[in-house]
């Protein structure tokens, strides 16, 4: 188990701006305040700049009674008793020097601090103070001042966004020829899962594959023969995600016990794959996909806690943390290339967010579905990359362009879309959706060249043969 300290955030309306968002609960002279972030740090920044501006006005007003005090001494002796009034004045509107609290400085976040100021006197009570560590607000600005400055910036990003979009996809695709008819059948059925099919993934070797079921257990398939090859049952159900390693020597899979096992395996049929069993990642929610890098050592994991990880498989150490998503992560894609460092999410704040793996830090977001983002795939060249979402939309985002480029919906579809893969080619775009259904797209046309039918309940992957 890594030794890693997390944050439990509750999430309602902030009780300063009255929106809806991760709060922090704080006590404020023994007062419970729920405030979001934002207006946390703004609390904290206008009690720094009201302390600074009570200082500067008492040493202002101590060096004007004292430029006073000097003046009358020089006018003579012979005003001495009004001068010790005056000195006696200045001595009386200086504050008596305090004793200095004791501060135990708790640090939160890199930005975050938390100031705990224990009184001298044992009967008073602990006050809790949250400081940014940044510059003051200047004069005069506000929360609101600060919001409608946020909202410019936005426009300002959004309209250099629009000088680049010069065209449109499908207008560049109008001399690309159509489509011929697709005839896709179902070749194969593989059955042994006793509830529903969760997850599941390919091998390289483009024969055998991985899946993981409601009904807790994971199965090892043949997919020329039908046959399972390997079968292990979890200590717990929802067996959210499975993967195989790149050198098809190992799989992955997780869901609701919030760890990611790995299991070896061999030719041996019937060994034992439990006894080998490898706790390496551990959340503080369930486990919604997982994925190796281009290596065995490497791991890739999402979570319902709102963060992705990176962990070294052979001593379950975390490598990186990926945290800027607002709500579950419910899906991640590694980049194509063997020297990729970006990894893209997708999640129940409606954003995917494209993150480096080596910094850890988010790189490229977009928000313009509607609903929760259920699947996120590169495409194969990974300039690109594709969503599906309860929206009942499909979308390709090109990361050159830092923009949508294209949507695949239609008004007859009305149901969620789960999952998304893509040919082999890019050409095509695999959609499951919950009305038991697999559309498939042509990528640069944006319309629908076929729809697949042969689920009798809501298609939760699609992935196609490496």
């Amino acid at each position: 188990m890594c030794d890693q300290t997390f944050l439990a955030i509750t999430f309602g309306p902030c009780e300063s701006c009255s929106k809806n968002k991760p709060l922090m609960n704080i006590y404020l002279q023994n007062e419970p305040i729920n405030y979001c972030s934002l207006c946390v740090e703004l609390r904290g920044q206008k009690e720094e700049y009201d302390d600074e501006e009570e200082e500067k006005g008492e040493e202002q007003q101590e060096e004007e009674m004292e430029e006073q005090g000097e003046g009358e001494e020089e006018e003579g002796e012979g005003e001495e008793e009004e001068e010790e009034i005056i000195h006696s004045n200045v001595n009386c509107m200086s504050a008596p020097p305090r004793e200095p609290d004791r501060r135990i400085i708790t640090s939160i976040s890199p930005h975050l601090h938390l100031s705990v100021c224990l009184s001298a006197s044992p009967l008073s009570s602990v006050v809790l103070v949250l400081k940014m560590a940044c510059q003051g607000l200047t004069k005069g600005e506000t929360v609101s001042t600060l919001r409608a400055e946020s909202e410019n910036l936005k426009a300002k990003l959004e309209e250099e966004r629009a000088k680049l979009h010069d065209v449109e996809l499908h207008q560049v695709a109008e001399k690309v020829e159509a489509l011929g008819q697709l005839v896709m059948k179902t070749r194969r059925t593989l059955k042994g899962h006793g509830n529903k099919v969760l997850c599941m993934d390919w091998c390289r070797d483009k024969r055998r594959m991985v899946s993981s079921s409601q009904d807790g257990k994971v199965i090892v398939w043949d997919a020329y023969t039908t046959n399972k090859e390997h079968a292990v049952t979890m200590p717990c159900t929802w067996v959210m995600a499975c993967a195989y390693a790149p050198s098809g020597c190992a799989i992955a899979c997780g869901g609701l016990d919030n760890k990611c096992s790995v299991y070896p395996l061999s030719l041996d049929k019937n060994e034992n794959l439990a006894a080998k069993k490898k706790s390496v990642a551990m959340h503080t929610n369930y486990l919604s996909a997982c994925s190796f890098t281009n290596s065995d050592m490497q791991l890739l994991t999402s979570s319902g806690d709102g963060t992705c990880a990176l962990w070294d498989v052979e001593s379950g150490q975390l490598l990186q943390s990926f945290h800027g998503h607002s709500a579950d992560v419910l899906s991640l894609d590694l980049a194509p290339s063997e020297t990729g460092n970006t990894f893209v999410s997708g999640g129940c704040d409606k954003k995917a967010n494209v993150w480096d793996m080596r910094s850890g830090q988010n790189i490229q977001s977009f928000e313009t579905h509607e609903s929760d983002i259920n699947s996120v795939k590169y495409y194969p060249s990974g300039d690109a990359f594709a969503t599906g979402s309860d929206d009942a939309t499909c979308r390709l985002y090109d990361l050159r362009a830092d923009r949508e480029v294209a949507v695949y919906s239609k008004e007859s579809i009305i149901f969620g879309a789960s999952s998304v893969d893509f040919s082999l080619s890019g050409r095509l775009l695999f959609a499951g959706y919950n009305d038991y259904t697999i559309n498939v797209w042509d990528v640069l046309k944006g319309t629908r060249v076929a729809i697949l039918f042969g689920h009798e309940n809501r298609v939760s992957t699609v992935r196609v043969s490496p």
